[in-house]
C-alpha cells in the first residue's frame, strides 16, 4: 500500500527484484555452497608412497656395436686408427728465417727446384727500362679487347681465400705470387701448363694481407701477415724475417726505389718505419697518425716523401719526413667516406688521382695534383663487394687514368673504369669464369692481368 506513490517504472523494478529473489531461494544455492566447502577444506590424510621399484627385466638394454666398444670380432683382426691431430697440433711458423721448402716435402722436389729455378732466372734478365707513360684512349681499349681467358690459365693455386697477390715483371713468363688466409703462399709459373707448375709454402701463421716483388730486385719476394715481414730472397732459398711486432700489421709499400725501407699499416691505426739495413727485427718508428684502424699504406710514385693511409672512414696523406711518435697532423684529407674505406692508391704515373674504396658501395676518385688541406672528388662510381674478401681499386701500372676493381655483376666479371667513373670494358668468360674475383694484380708492363678468388683459384687474362 505504501508502494502507491510510486510511479509505474519503480513499481515495476519492485515486482522484478521480489521475483529474483523467490526464484534464487527456490534453487537453495546456500546449501550447495555449503556442501562445495566442507569438500575442500576436508583434511586429507598425509601419507608417503615409496616409488615401486623397476624390475630389472623390464629395463631395455642399449645396444653398442663391436666398433664402438672396440671389440675385435672373432677371427678378423681390427684395424688400428690413426690419431687424427688437433688444430693446435698442425706445425707453426717460427720466428726468424725459413726455408724456402714448399709444403709438399714428399711430391716431387725436382719440380719445385724448377719453379725456384724460373724464379731466379727471370730475376736475372734485366726488363727494358721504358718510361711509365699513358697511351691514348682508342689504343689501350684495343689492347683490353685482345685479352682473354683459357682454361689453360686457370688454376687453384692456394688452399684457401686469396687475400693479395704480386706480378713478377718479367717479360718472358708469366710468375704469380698469392697469399691465402691461412699463411700460405703460393707461387705458379703459368706458363707452365703441368699440374705441377705451382707450388705451396707455408712462411706465414696468418692472412698473407699485402705482397710486393722488390722492384729493385725481383728475386726479393715481400709478404706481410698480422705480426710479420718477410723477404722471400730466391737466390738463397730463404725467407728472411724483416721485421716481427706484437702489434698487428695489415699493409706496406715501399718508401725508395731500392726498397731498402717501408711504410707498415698497423690495425690498431698507428704506421711504423721498417729499415732493412738495421739489424733485428724491430721498426725504426711507430707513429699515430689518428686513425682507429689503417688497413692500406700506400707512397706516392713521384714525391716518394708522402703516403697516403686509408682506415676507419679516414683517408689521409703524410709526410713521412715528419713522422712524429705522437701528433701527427696530414698534409691532406680526403673526405666523403661515410663508412670504412678498404683502400686508397695513387695514380702510377705522376701520382695526381687517388682511388678510394669504401663500404658505403661507393668508387671515389679524388684530384690530388696540388695537395691541398681537403681534396676534391672527381668521380663516383657504385660498386657492391660484400660478404667477400673487401674489394681493392688499383690503378692499371701502365695506364695513369685507368683502374681496375671486382665486381658483383653477373656474369661474373672483372671491371676497368677511367677516372670520370666511365666503365671502359669488362672482362669475363661464361665458361671459364664463375666466381668473383675480389683481388686483382696487373703486370707492369705488358697486357696481363689475373684475378683471384675466396677459394684460392687464379684467372690469368
Amino acid at each position: 500500500d505504501g508502494c502507491s506513490q510510486l510511479s509505474a517504472y519503480e513499481r515495476k523494478r519492485l515486482k522484478n527484484i521480489t521475483e529474483n529473489a523467490k526464484f534464487f531461494a527456490a534453487l537453495k544455492l546456500h546449501e550447495v555452497s555449503a556442501r562445495l566447502h566442507q569438500i575442500t577444506t576436508k583434511r586429507q590424510p598425509h601419507v608417503t608412497k615409496r616409488a615401486k621399484p623397476k624390475k630389472a627385466e623390464d629395463e631395455t638394454v642399449r645396444r653398442r656395436s663391436m666398433r664402438l666398444q672396440r671389440v675385435e670380432p672373432p677371427g678378423i683382426p681390427m684395424l688400428e686408427m690413426p690419431v687424427q691431430p688437433g688444430a693446435e697440433e698442425y706445425p707453426q711458423a717460427p720466428a726468424g728465417p725459413l726455408p724456402m721448402v714448399p709444403e709438399d716435402q714428399m711430391g716431387n722436389n725436382k719440380l719445385a727446384e724448377d719453379l725456384l729455378s724460373t724464379w731466379m732466372r727471370i730475376s736475372e734478365m734485366k726488363a727494358n727500362v721504358t718510361e711509365k707513360r699513358t697511351c691514348d684512349m682508342k689504343r689501350y681499349q684495343d689492347s683490353l679487347n685482345s685479352m682473354v681467358l683459357s682454361e689453360d690459365n686457370i688454376k687453384k693455386v692456394v688452399k684457401h681465400r686469396v687475400c693479395s697477390m704480386a706480378i713478377h715483371p718479367s717479360e718472358s713468363i708469366i710468375f704469380v705470387a698469392a697469399g691465402d688466409k691461412s699463411g700460405q703462399i703460393g707461387l705458379w709459373n703459368v706458363n707452365c701448363k703441368s699440374e705441377e707448375g705451382a707450388h705451396v709454402f707455408i712462411p706465414h701463421n696468418y692472412p698473407v694481407s699485402c705482397m710486393h716483388f722488390s722492384p729493385f730486385n725481383p728475386a726479393h719476394l715481400l709478404s706481410l701477415s698480422s705480426d710479420t715481414l718477410r723477404c722471400g730472397d730466391v737466390t738463397r732459398a730463404v725467407f728472411d724475417e724483416i721485421c716481427r711486432s706484437e702489434e698487428s700489421l695489415s699493409s706496406f709499400d715501399f718508401l725508395e726505389d731500392n726498397a731498402s725501407t717501408a711504410i707498415v699499416g698497423q690495425w690498431d691505426g698507428n704506421v711504423a718505419i721498417v729499415d732493412r739495413r738495421t739489424p733485428g727485427t724491430s721498426s725504426e718508428l711507430s707513429a699515430d697518425i689518428g686513425f682507429k684502424r689503417t688497413r692500406t699504406v700506400h707512397v706516392h710514385p713521384v714525391n716518394k716523401q708522402y703516403f697516403i693511409a686509408a682506415g676507419s672512414v679516414d683517408v689521409c696523406i703524410y709526410d713521412v719526413r715528419y713522422l712524429k711518435s705522437n701528433g701527427n697532423k696530414p698534409v691532406s684529407s680526403l673526405k666523403g667516406h661515410t663508412r670504412s674505406v678498404a683502400s686508397a692508391y695513387f695514380s702510377p704515373v705522376t701520382g695526381n688521382r687517388v682511388v678510394t674504396v669504401c663500404a658505403d658501395d661507393k668508387l671515389r676518385v679524388y684530384d690530388t695534383t696540388s695537395l691541398s688541406s681537403t681534396v676534391a672528388v672527381l668521380s663516383s662510381v657504385s660498386n657492391t663487394g660484400r660478404w667477400l674478401t673487401r674489394f681493392r681499386a688499383i690503378w692499371d701500372p701502365k695506364q695513369e687514368d685507368c683502374f681496375v676493381v671486382g665486381s658483383m655483376a653477373r656474369p661474373r666479371q672483372i671491371t676497368i673504369f677511367q677516372d670520370t667513373g666511365e666503365l671502359l670494358h669488362s672482362f669475363y668468360n661464361l665458361d671459364c669464369l664463375g666466381s668473383v674475383c675480389s683481388i686483382n694484380v696487373v703486370h707492369p708492363s705488358k697486357n696481363i692481368l689475373v684475378g683471384g678468388n675466396s677459394s684460392g683459384r687464379l684467372h690469368v687474362f
